[in-house]
């Protein structure tokens, strides 16, 4: 090899430390960028020339050249935001991301995401982030943009009413000229009345708020009142009412609040022991096929009411003037396991309010074909009379204040109304070789022919990393490393420089031997 080769040998050298010197600075500039890869340089041998020394044959090399530059994909750290939408993720996956004007799909690790003024999930470019959209908790459609228009939490009508009471022992019955001692309440109700039952009339009573199927709220009060037995078994009567003006459910053609049993939706008993613990309860309804059609009181009509999935008995409310009432089923405590046949067992002979005599014994009331006491329930003991807690199923409509994501990438959005609604779910890509993404600044990545398709699944799955929130990936650079690459570099780039400096001194030797 010529002295002048060896001056082109150096200057390989000095390119293949230059450029490794652009790859180490790189990745410095981008030490703190978001859910930066750190990238690396490999070198290799050029070819070799033939050397013919003493019958046999050597090899000198040519120089140096960049064999590949390949991309550290390993997890970065963790920092801290106070955004839901900044989302990192643990594991392996990028975003998808689909560039609105172009309509090209690009991936990216940096999760810095925001929702645009349209409403639209996007990164710092305006790139639109991909997900599928929910339906009652699962995955609906395909990829799409996800996007939050004024998103609203619709109503829930009530179908279940709960109440933890404790009921005095010591009262005493303030009805007792009752036909139906069991029923006295029922009796003295007048739905034509103001009030409709009068405060002389019970011992205590409680008020819930139920929602109709549009949203609205309605008050429901149930009244008790101790009743008098001869053998001193704790009975209380209960019934449950609402505003009679707003009792639209229909009786012979005509609107319940236009008669005399406007707002009453149900009565029953309820059976203590001795130590105040709930052992049994009945619960009347108005009939759907009520057989005195002039009088919607008429205790033939009020029949053994019917049992939700739960066990519990159901009243007919209808506030809305819907061509279908609103069940709402009453939770005070006791739970029928068995619903067979009616779920009653009226081995007593008491099937309607009409069965009643005023020698009606308690052994003979109907009761749950199996009555199971529930962990929050009604008690009478000698304490005062107290409301401990009423619970309620329904809501009003609501408006979105905030959104969330889970660590499945479940984006829900929580409401006015209290409801919280899983609404989308963010999607995750993944290829066979990362190593052949191409990148294209912007911390975004684009698929070639050597990464292979991207293949698409959700966070948490398998392949797939799962997603923090309000949390961004930092760059995985380490300084520390990457510094004293720059001095193996400078070393080895000023040893290159000495080559060919040496060179030019051997060939400016050689020039000087001719004078």
């Amino acid at each position: 090899m010529s002295i002048t080769g060896s001056m082109y040998t150096g200057i390989s050298g000095l390119k293949a430390q230059s450029q490794a010197t652009s790859v180490v600075s790189n990745n410095l500039a981008n030490s703190t960028t978001t859910a930066y890869k750190s990238s690396s340089i490999t070198f290799e041998d050029v070819f070799y020339s033939t050397v013919y020394a003493g019958g046999s044959v050597g090899q000198v090399g040519n120089g140096v050249t960049v064999a590949s530059v390949n991309t550290d994909y390993s997890q970065g750290s963790y920092e801290s935001t106070n955004s839901a939408t900044d989302v990192a993720i643990n594991g392996n996956g990028f975003y998808v991301v689909i560039d609105p004007d172009t309509g090209n799909t690009y991936y990216t690790r940096a999760g810095n995401f925001t929702f645009n003024t349209e409403g639209y999930l996007e990164d710092a470019h305006g790139n639109k982030v991909q997900g599928w959209a929910m339906n009652d908790g699962s995955i609906e459609g395909t990829l799409t943009d996800i996007v939050i228009d004024q998103s609203q939490s619709p109503p829930n009508a009530t179908s279940e009413v709960g109440f933890s009471l404790n009921l005095d022992s010591t009262e005493t019955d303030h009805t007792t000229s009752a036909t139906n001692p069991y029923a006295a309440l029922f009796e003295a109700y007048d739905g034509t009345a103001d009030p409709a039952l009068g405060d002389s009339a019970y011992a205590y009573s409680t008020t819930i708020s139920v929602f109709d199927e549009n949203g609205s709220a309605h008050d429901v009060t149930v009244y008790f009142d101790p009743v008098e037995t001869d053998d001193g078994t704790i009975v209380w009567e209960y019934v449950v009412t609402c505003n009679g003006s707003e009792d639209n459910r229909d009786f012979n053609g005509t609107e319940m609040n236009a008669t005399s049993g406007a707002g009453m939706l149900m009565t029953g008993t309820v059976t203590f022991s001795s130590s105040g613990d709930i052992v049994s309860m009945t619960a009347f309804t108005l009939s759907d096929t009520p057989t005195n059609l002039t009088d919607p009181l008429a205790a033939e009509n009020w029949v053994l009411a019917d049992f939700d999935a739960d066990g519990f008995p159901v009243f007919s409310a209808n506030f809305t003037g819907a061509d279908e009432d609103q069940p709402i089923a009453l939770n005070l405590g006791m739970a029928n396991t068995n619903t067979t046949g009616t779920g009653w067992d009226t081995s007593g002979g008491i099937s309607s309010l009409a069965d009643f005599t005023p020698t009606t014994a308690v052994g003979d009331l109907p009761a749950f074909n199996n009555g199971v006491v529930q962990t929050t329930t009604t008690t009478s003991t000698s304490l005062s009379s107290a409301t401990y807690s009423l619970s309620q199923d329904g809501y009003a409509p609501g408006v979105l204040i905030n959104v969330a994501i889970d660590e499945n990438g479940v984006l829900s959005g929580e409401y006015t109304n209290g409801q919280t609604q899983e609404l989308y779910t963010i999607a995750l890509a993944n290829f066979t070789n990362t190593q052949g993404l191409s990148s294209q600044g912007s911390n975004l990545y684009s698929a070639t022919t050597e990464s292979g398709q991207a293949f698409i699944g959700t966070p948490g799955s398998a392949g797939f990393g799962t997603i923090a929130s309000n949390s961004l990936e930092q760059s995985n650079v380490d300084t520390a490393t990457e510094l004293t690459k720059l001095i193996i570099l400078q070393a080895a780039y000023q040893a290159n420089a000495k080559v060919i400096t040496t060179a030019d001194t051997l060939l400016s030797a050689a020039i000087s031997m001719k004078r």
